[in-house]
């Protein structure tokens, strides 16, 4: 599987090409995350918030667009990058090393860390996303969560179209191809696929690969759908 099966680097985000591969699985974009912000001069970045507001708290290499909307109170903590047009809303907690792109929403006592957010994603309401790439216009409805730890936290293999496969990785949440979408309260157990327009239905648990244009609403049976047939 290559990352370009799941979702593509929007030109929000082009300033990233060299560190985020087509070809590349996906499951290592997660892990060049870290490596892709320290390429960045912070301080040089034109058209950033320079005042933040009282009760938003922001340590070290932050970058958030200016045309951002920023909330009342929240924590963010460096390195971050926030493209153009997002949303920050009360209470989010962005947790060091996430990369969003143009339009997205980071919702309310919503929890990021080291996570990529390309571009339209929306993440609306108390939702964790960890160690997580999500395509564009992916959209997690009200408490979904992307889990990234095994409980016997040892090295998380995925489930491909080619079969399994080892990603090295102790840490590792959900891969979400574009335009897929999790209903409320939806769980993503570690290293969960979900390919392009994919849905997981509301309050479901979910483990593996499901294909595009696929919609899973129980543990075992999921059904082909199309946008029409929503």
């Amino acid at each position: 599987m290559k990352a370009s099966d799941l979702f593509d680097l929007p030109d929000s985000l082009s300033r990233f090409h060299a560190s985020f591969s087509a070809d590349t699985a996906p499951w290592e974009w997660v892990a060049s995350i870290r490596s892709a912000l320290s390429t960045l001069d912070f301080p040089s970045l034109a058209d950033g918030h320079t005042q933040y507001p009282d009760g938003l708290a922001v340590s070290g290499s932050v970058h958030i667009h200016k045309t951002c909307q920023l909330p009342a109170f929240g924590t963010i903590e460096g390195p971050v990058y926030i493209g153009p047009d997002c949303q920050l809303r009360p209470s989010v907690y962005i947790r060091g090393n996430v990369i969003a792109g143009r339009g997205c929403v980071l919702g309310n006592s919503c929890e990021f860390k080291n996570s990529i957010l390309l571009d339209g994603v929306q993440v609306p309401h108390y939702s964790y996303v960890g160690d997580s790439v999500l395509g564009n216009r992916s959209h997690l409805g009200a408490g979904a969560i992307l889990s990234n730890l095994r409980f016997d936290q040892r090295a998380i293999s995925v489930k491909t179209p080619d079969g399994h496969a080892a990603t090295g990785m102790r840490k590792l949440g959900g891969l979400l191809g574009d335009d897929a979408e999790m209903g409320c309260n939806t769980v993503l157990q570690p290293g969960s696929i979900l390919g392009k327009r994919a849905i997981v239905v509301t309050g479901l648990v979910f483990n593996g690969y499901l294909e595009p244009n696929t919609l899973a609403y129980t543990r075992e049976e999921t059904k082909r759908v199309t946008r029409r047939d929503m």
